[in-house]
């Protein structure tokens, strides 16, 4: 098994060296051929060699960055999207790092043919990766294990990837753990899907014993863990879990970033939102700005700040999300939040201090009350500041449940760190044209609740039992 693997990523190397060598020679050829001769002060042989070199690795960076060179993990069109915004950001990049070189600016239209070229070099490349993939690296066998909570919202979303998972079997815990074992050896790999942890840990060692790939769905409290430090003073190992938000050091850097580029943003943006200020103020002479009630840090309320998408007095009877196919959204409106630009104004907020641009997504104080009472840990998000865009943004949906929103969002505040800040930035580009992400919940739903997957219906409103802790 362990040499499988190892000449699986051996593979998947050689695959994603070959797309990242035919884009960098295409730039090689165009440099040679066209800008090297109009620079001012040619570069010697090394100086071209290096340059070549700084091309392929910033196109290396940003493939990793959106996940463009993983083969077999991510969707054809996936990789298409991912691979293709890596190349426009790698090449606007490069022609001004020319231009720094030249001095002044030379024409981009040599760029713009080879961005067109390497977009073909992508398709093909993506065409021919997961045909040699999928022939040598069939959909792996799974076995799921359940207890409680069906496993049938897991499967459904795992079937939309059957190149990738074959969910041949389930079986509930009730049978034993001596046929589960014995079941486990017939499978590539089991999932382990939210049993109780003293149940879910001994599959887990079995697993870990027999060397057999396991997937779990992490609980509140495995977060929590993941994002503790370890203790070296003594012989017995320990771990301590501050569990108190980000330090003054992060929450000073985080303010100047966000300071810095939400000033930057709105002096950029400012053409774009007068634009679509006028297109929301012509389509019904309604007001340009929606403005609402949300929490941040610590469950401090601040006034929200959006392009108005839904007609006016769209939440007379209460509020709720917006669902697929909701009939409140103005054409108007339907523009602006599958672009996502009807969140612009929100840097005024990231500015002025309510919000910062990355962290949890606030919500309104109505749903924080619904969501509490089903989930009482929901209030864990407002150990930081609400953000423009987060974790659960970039990795989650529109419609991601309450539940699974609240976990991605620890993962956020657990694993905090400057660094992260600017991937999460950098990744909100990648979600920007992507429907799945701005798909509302269902059209018989005022919240993302979904009872097929409530984790805590056992809950007491008066004295709420942790869901991880209930045996």
């Amino acid at each position: 098994m362990n040499r499988r693997e190892d000449f699986k990523r051996f593979i998947v190397f050689c695959l994603a060296s070959l797309v990242v060598i035919a884009q960098t020679a295409v730039f090689a050829y165009i440099w040679y051929d066209y800008y090297r001769g109009l620079i001012f002060e040619p570069f010697w042989r090394k100086g071209n060699w290096v340059l070549i070199a700084i091309y392929g690795l910033i196109n290396v960076l940003f493939s990793r960055l959106y996940g463009g060179l993983k083969v077999g993990y991510l969707k054809r069109i996936d990789v298409f999207y991912s691979l293709t915004l890596a190349t426009i950001c790698t090449n606007i990049v490069t022609y001004f790092q020319i231009t720094l070189i030249n001095r002044w600016f030379l024409r981009p239209w040599p760029m713009i043919e080879m961005t067109l070229i390497q977009f073909v070099i992508i398709l093909v490349w993506i065409w021919g990766s997961r045909y040699i993939y999928s022939k040598l690296y069939q959909a792996r066998k799974l076995l799921v294990i359940y207890g409680d909570r069906d496993p049938g919202d897991l499967i459904s979303k795992m079937n939309s990837r059957r190149d990738k998972y074959d969910i041949s079997g389930k079986v509930h815990i009730s049978v034993g753990e001596k046929e589960i074992y014995r079941m486990m050896k017939e499978y590539d790999g089991v999932i382990i899907w939210d049993l109780p942890a003293n149940i879910r840990n001994r599959y887990l060692k079995h697993c870990f014993a027999h060397s057999i790939r396991c997937y779990l769905s992490p609980k509140i409290s495995d977060v929590i863990l993941m994002g503790s430090e370890r203790i070296h003073l003594f012989d017995t190992p320990l771990l301590v879990a501050k569990n108190m938000g980000l330090s003054i050091e992060q929450r000073a850097a985080k303010r100047l970033l966000d300071i810095i580029v939400s000033g930057i943003g709105i002096i950029v943006a400012s053409p774009l939102m007068l634009i679509i200020a006028l297109c929301v103020k012509f389509y019904d002479r309604g007001p340009v700005l929606y403005r609402q009630e949300r929490l941040t840090e610590g469950g401090k309320p601040f006034k929200i700040c959006k392009f108005r998408s839904m007609c006016v007095d769209s939440e007379k009877n209460g509020a709720r999300l917006a669902s697929k196919h909701d009939s409140r959204i103005t054409p108007v409106g339907r523009v602006l939040r599958n672009l996502h630009l009807d969140e612009l104004p929100q840097l005024f907020n990231v500015f002025m201090g309510d919000m910062s641009l990355v962290g949890p997504r606030p919500e309104r104080q109505t749903l924080v009350r619904e969501y509490c009472r089903e989930i009482p840990e929901f209030y864990y998000r407002l150990k930081v500041k609400a953000g423009l865009t987060g974790y659960a943004q970039v990795y989650g949906k529109y419609n991601t449940t309450p539940y699974d929103k609240l976990k991605l969002d620890l993962f956020y505040i657990e694993n905090y760190s400057f660094v992260l800040d600017l991937k999460l930035l950098m990744m909100t580009v990648k979600i920007f044209f992507q429907k799945e992400v701005s798909e509302g919940v269902n059209d018989n739903q005022t919240n993302a609740l979904k009872d097929s997957v409530d984790p805590v219906k056992e809950f007491s409103e008066k004295e709420p039992v942790d869901p991880e802790e209930k045996e």
